[in-house]
């Protein structure tokens, strides 16, 4: 054998070495995975589009950061009232009849922020994408369903690493669309996409494959009633689950309130209190989603390999030692946090719902999941009314300065009473 067929054997069998480690690295992502992956990368890019000025297209219809907040509170409220049927539904009939459906519903649900002609009718249009969202804890459930135990990590942060590839190019879209059709006009073109975007997403999700062992045939009858049933049984279900759940789902709702403080004030208090320029924020928030690209799988990877409380503890360190950036934010100071809040929304997600889904059996996956949703989105819901309340009558700094007030509690409780079980005790598999 010469030189040149030696190279050819090595260089084979390198190649081959290597589509075996990507295969053994990422060949969960298939079947139901890999269409919710393709659906979200198109309905992640659509929706950040007119995102990226959506506090400022309210005010240009005649609303204000209070009004965003109420639009916020009244559109997280009646998607917490339909969590419990939602987890209810999913569990009993199915995951896919419903994620599929109410994809199309929330599709027509964006045509009324596109054709907006005032506040309240982006209020209309979030009420019924809402609504619509009772597919939320069938989704939650068909993921950790199809994930394995040992890629869950990697799974939930690859959800984060497809919304920032999908919407690393939405902000400079969106700033081009600003600068050549102005505000409303552009806003009207980027919420059109959205509505195309969640149609063809719906189409896609047609072909998902349910996860659910025997699911019930749909009783029309029995959905009229089901509002009593589905709430009992998303409460009494805490009872029959390890300790570490319900304690994790206690630090989900501290920081569900803490996150809605500052959410609906975030570009008033960029743009109007900091002084920094629309195209400048849109350059500062795709920051963050590059920083997520690059991270989410080495992230990941760490939580696979050395559990999910730790990284979750560290999630809310980096939580606290985050504000004083923002509090004294100015262009640099915001290029340095955004890859650190990249950091840390990966690092919380991803540990914080694979280790849920380690906590749950299957069977209880859907009221588990309607359950958090419904209390998350009301504290939610309260800390954005709350938010915009205290940016325009107290003080716009006090959103930022309580923070620590919530993340310190959630990481004494995290590193106090949160016990990972064991491989082979891990539920439902």
């Amino acid at each position: 054998m010469d030189a040149a067929d030696e190279r050819s054997v090595v260089d084979t069998q390198d190649g081959g070495g290597m589509i075996e480690r990507f295969r053994n690295e990422f060949g969960f992502i298939k079947g139901n995975f890999l269409i919710l992956v393709l659906s979200w990368i198109l309905m992640d890019f659509a929706r950040e589009i007119p995102g990226t000025y959506y506090g400022l297209y309210v005010k240009a219809l005649g609303g204000s950061a209070s009004i965003v907040g109420l639009i916020a509170f009244t559109s997280l409220i009646t998607q917490a009232l339909v969590q419990f049927p939602g987890g209810y539904l999913a569990d009993k009939y199915g995951r896919k009849w419903l994620i599929s459906t109410m994809t199309f519903g929330v599709a027509v649900a964006y045509v009324f922020y596109a054709l907006a002609p005032n506040w309240q009718t982006i209020m209309i249009g979030s009420i019924i994408s809402s609504l619509c969202l009772i597919y939320g804890p069938a989704l939650n459930a068909i993921i950790a369903d199809s994930l394995p135990q040992d890629r869950r990590g990697m799974g939930f942060s690859i959800m984060n690493l497809i919304n920032s590839v999908s919407t690393t190019p939405a902000p400079l879209v969106a700033s081009w669309l600003f600068t050549q059709f102005g505000l409303v006009r552009s806003m009207r073109i980027g919420y059109s996409f959205v509505a195309f975007a969640f149609l063809v997403a719906g189409l896609f999700r047609l072909r998902l494959r349910e996860t659910l062992s025997d699911p019930e045939n749909i009783n029309g009858r029995e959905l009229l009633g089901i509002y009593p049933k589905s709430i009992s049984e998303g409460l009494r279900v805490w009872r029959d689950l390890p300790r570490s759940a319900f304690v994790l789902f206690l630090t989900n709702i501290i920081g569900s309130f803490a996150t809605g403080l500052f959410q609906p004030i975030m570009i008033f208090w960029i743009v109007d209190h900091l002084g920094i320029s629309e195209v400048n924020w849109a350059f500062i928030i795709t920051t963050l989603f590059v920083s997520m690209i690059i991270l989410a799988i080495p992230i990941g990877k760490i939580i696979d390999r050395t559990g999910k409380k730790r990284p979750l503890m560290v999630a809310y360190i980096l939580w606290i030692l985050l504000m004083p950036l923002f509090l004294w934010g100015n262009f640099y100071r915001l290029l340095v946090a955004m890859p650190l809040i990249g950091v840390l929304q990966i690092t919380l997600m991803a540990s914080s719902s694979s280790l849920m889904a380690d906590l749950v059996p299957r069977e209880h996956r859907g009221k588990v999941s309607g359950s958090t949703g419904f209390f998350t989105l009301i504290t939610a819901a309260v800390g954005q009314l709350v938010g915009g309340f205290m940016y325009d009558n107290i003080s716009h700094a006090l959103p930022w300065q309580v923070q620590v007030v919530f993340a310190l509690p959630s990481l004494l409780i995290t590193f106090l009473f949160i016990e990972e079980p064991k491989e082979e005790d891990v539920n439902g598999e």
